[in-house]
């Protein structure tokens, strides 16, 4: 990661929630997969929100991305974490799927999963009869859902609404990909166009307010600057989508995510794998969530176009 192209950088001077211009800094982070550099998160002083800014040039961000590390683009099972990574998806992907049916009342239709990764996920939900299609902007992780699933899938919304197949979708599914969001709100007003009159949109994203969050602080392995761009609370995902037109259904945990976060967020803090530790504040995590409902390391948010 040398070089000038990798210093450009972009400041970000208005609130995405709010549209404030009074920001501060919250927390120095590093990119422990790929740069090694720091980059700040900025909080504004109006609603909250939390940041990355300076960030890469969204011409250069693909190049953040670029480590065989990086799980969700390269498919790699090296190292334990990878390993009980791909364990847990396994069981998950199903999960995903009963919930999508359970929130849209369909047992197959239409589905698009924005930030596809390399399509496990429409794997599953074409092995169960939907009609399934990818958008994901990574080239190997594209070459991946091709060559392993036979997916439909597009580099960008621009690239499948060319081809006519950007429409009428029962359910949009974006699973960890609008932390990773240079347009945000561009992006999710195509996917709501995109969807039909009353359907579903589910986002997961991490939790900033989370107790593995507090715990590892500039540690914590879910900022994953700089390709997270943006930090949700509850509250800013919540007025965010309302503002794009959806009405929020339902807030749903991501249990095991804490466990995997705190696992990586240990490994950068004391260079240690620290299994035991990881563990305990995953499970804290998780039982001091459970009381709110709105404080697990991960959420899912299930949202319906209004």
């Amino acid at each position: 990661m040398t070089g000038d192209k990798f210093n450009r950088m972009k400041e970000i001077t208005t609130c995405l929630i709010c549209g404030s211009g009074q920001q501060e800094l919250f927390l120095v982070c590093k990119d422990h997969t790929v740069s090694q550099k720091d980059f700040q998160i900025k909080r504004c002083k109006d609603c909250g929100f939390k940041f990355t800014s300076p960030r890469p040039a969204d011409s250069e961000l693909g190049a953040y991305y670029k480590a065989e590390s990086y799980v969700s683009h390269s498919d790699t099972k090296k190292g334990l974490i990878n390993t009980l990574y791909h364990w847990v998806r396994s069981y998950t992907l199903i999960k995903k799927l009963q919930l999508v049916m359970h929130h849209t009342g369909l047992k197959k239709g239409r589905i698009l999963d924005y930030g596809a990764g390399t399509g496990a996920f429409l794997d599953t939900c074409k092995k169960n009869g939907w009609d399934a299609t990818g958008i994901e902007p990574d080239e190997t992780a594209n070459k991946v859902m091709a060559e392993k699933f036979s997916i439909s899938s597009y580099p960008n919304l621009g690239a499948a609404k060319a081809t006519s197949a950007l429409h009428d979708f029962d359910v949009i599914t974006a699973w960890h990909v609008l932390e990773h969001v240079p347009d945000l709100k561009e992006t999710i007003q195509t996917l709501k166009e995109s969807l039909k009159e009353k359907a579903k949109l589910i986002v997961a994203v991490p939790n900033p307010t989370s107790h593995d969050a507090a715990v590892y602080k500039s540690n914590w392995a879910a900022y994953d600057v700089p390709r997270h761009l943006w930090h949700f609370a509850p509250a800013d995902m919540e007025r965010l989508m309302k503002d794009s037109g959806f009405k929020l259904i339902k807030t749903l945990p991501m249990i095991f995510d804490s466990f995997y976060v705190s696992m990586l967020s240990e490994q950068y803090k004391t260079g240690r794998k620290g299994l035991l530790k990881a563990f305990w504040v995953g499970l804290r995590s998780n039982l001091k969530a459970n009381k709110t409902g709105k404080e697990f390391s991960s959420q899912i948010y299930v949202f319906q176009k209004e």
